[in-house]
């Protein structure tokens, strides 16, 4: 993880965030600073969850980070939008 350089954490932190823009139905009102920052924080969210259940968190600039980061970023986002969908209801 502490390998990685910056430029390697923004790129897979866009485009996990990108991916998990799709799936959580949110894509289109992401930009790209806001996927690369949910990329980068679902990594980090990722790490903690795939360690907890015994696998490895992002070990570098591969396809399994790249997956830790899009799972931890579709957690992220698929939180913030059921926190926005309660507040729309009060």
């Amino acid at each position: 993880m502490g390998n990685m350089s910056i430029i390697a954490w923004i790129v897979l932190g866009g485009v996990a965030g990108w991916i998990a823009s799709i799936f959580a139905g949110v894509g289109k009102k992401m930009g790209c600073l806001l996927n690369i920052f949910a990329g980068i924080a679902g990594a980090i969210v990722g790490g903690a969850l795939f360690r907890y259940f015994g696998r490895s968190g992002v070990t570098g600039f591969d396809w399994w980070s790249l997956l830790v980061a899009s799972v931890g970023a579709l957690v992220i986002l698929l939180a913030l939008k059921l926190i926005g969908l309660l507040l729309k209801r009060d």
